[in-house]
């Protein structure tokens, strides 16, 4: 199963993420196939930069996000 989640960057105590689509067996840093986007939650206010037209393009093909992407994906307006 495909799904649409988050995979950690940054620093120690300092994290970032990227959006990524990836398959439910590859670890959370591990192997994905595509990268959709971006979120830095330490910023003032937090930045969600996410491609909607890819975001829309995977769910359409069966792609799950998870619970924390799905609230991502809202706020960026897919």
């Amino acid at each position: 199963m495909v799904k649409i989640r988050l995979t950690r960057m940054g620093k120690k105590k300092a994290p970032s993420y990227r959006v990524i689509v990836a398959d439910n067996r590859y670890p959370r840093d591990g192997r994905f196939i595509e990268e959709i986007g971006f979120y830095d939650p330490a910023a003032e206010p937090s930045i969600v930069r996410i491609d909607t037209d890819k975001a829309k393009e995977w769910i359409a093909k069966g792609a799950r996000p998870t619970d924390t992407v799905a609230k991502l994906l809202k706020i960026a307006g897919v």
